[in-house]
């Protein structure tokens, strides 16, 4: 195999900082590896050509010096290393783990192929065995669009001129899906006397959502010293972590804390622990934030305490409609949320400082 690379040694960050995983990653990857050769072996004829013959002629292996060497033969698993190498530098590790799902899905149902030997009717067979498995259309257009994206880099890197079988591959995106419910104004109050009351690290959690619209893993990933609480305009702050990266570039950001979330802030501060974490229970690891249990357990508890499906994401869609009904300016509102705002002129500037953030957020605060 040693003429199909143009390398002698094959090396990348296996994303960790724990031994064990490690092994348990280096044993995957070089399994894989192994496979890897010898379909390619495989691809040169080179095991079974002395079984075959042409008009009673046997036919010899063909020498890896032809014109065979020079075959494109980048595998997709190959292909999803190298896009995770190149384009996950700082991502997360949701990142990295999105794409080593949506190849086992693909591999699972087409097979490790080369890269550019996929076809439409792989496409649309892969879709058709997504949607059996019961995914949500969300889901699937996620999947999907991983694998269109590790085509078209590696389409890309290797100056292939190549269509992508994956693109705009048809199927109801709404499938399945659930729109998240806005929480009421009402139902807000009442979960935050709920949170006063009991009065610990997942209730404090909830509180600082509440009043600032955080995502969930901006919050839960924050430390504590990013609660500036003895500022003129007391905030938190919002920048992306190797255990927690951010949604988009206009998610980082400083947002004012106003109402229930100032008072979580306040009670996160006070009591003393050695951990730099503002949310020790979810922060365990320092790899990932354990958002997917956190919302799991907050969801669980919100429920018990309304008459609603309503989810913690519900704070975020109502923070924008508090937002609306005191006619905050959308940009501002962009701003705070950490919203992408559309139009060349919202990239100018740095944008609006605490004292205008401050004050539309102090509008909205509840009595």
């Amino acid at each position: 195999m040693r003429h199909r690379y143009r390398t002698d040694k094959i090396s990348f960050s296996l994303r960790t900082r724990s031994a064990s995983i490690a092994c348990q990653k280096a044993q995957r990857l070089a399994e894989t590896l192994d496979q890897h050769w010898f379909a390619m072996q495989i691809s040169e004829d080179v095991t079974f050509s002395r079984y075959l013959t042409v008009g009673g002629h046997s036919v010899m292996p063909t020498s890896k010096h032809d014109d065979q060497s020079n075959r494109f033969n980048v595998f997709l698993s190959d292909a999803a290393v190298i896009y995770c190498q190149m384009k996950g530098l700082k991502r997360s590790k949701t990142f990295h783990s999105a794409s080593d799902r949506a190849v086992a899905y693909l591999t699972a149902t087409c097979g490790n192929k080369v890269i550019t030997e996929y076809t439409r009717k792989d496409a649309n067979l892969f879709r058709d065995n997504l949607v059996n498995r019961g995914l949500a259309g969300s889901s699937i257009d996620r999947i999907i669009g991983t694998i269109r994206a590790i085509c078209n880099f590696t389409f890309s890197e290797y100056a292939l001129n190549h269509d992508n079988p994956f693109e705009k591959v048809q199927f109801d995106r709404t499938l399945g899906v659930k729109t998240r419910e806005t929480i009421p104004v009402a139902e807000i109050r009442k979960i935050q006397e709920f949170c006063n009351a009991k009065d610990d690290e997942a209730r404090w959690l909830i509180a600082l959502i509440s009043d600032t619209g955080l995502r969930l893993a901006e919050a839960a990933g924050a430390l504590k010293s990013d609660l500036v609480v003895q500022d003129e305009v007391p905030h938190i702050v919002i920048k992306p972590y190797p255990w927690r990266s951010l949604k988009t570039k206009s998610s980082e950001r400083l947002v004012p804390l106003v109402g229930q979330s100032l008072w979580a802030a306040q009670q996160i501060l006070a009591k003393k622990t050695s951990s730099p974490y503002a949310f020790p229970k979810y922060n365990k690891s320092a790899e990932a934030t354990s958002t997917n249990s956190a919302s799991a357990a907050l969801n669980k508890w919100i429920k018990t305490k309304t008459s609603s499906t309503y989810t913690i994401h519900g704070f975020r869609h109502a923070m924008r409609d508090r937002l609306r009904a005191v006619e905050c300016p959308s940009e501002i509102i962009d701003q705070i949320g950490g919203w992408a705002t559309v139009g060349v002129g919202s990239g100018y500037g740095t944008g609006y400082g605490l004292t205008v953030t401050g004050k539309w957020m102090k509008n909205i605060q509840l009595s």
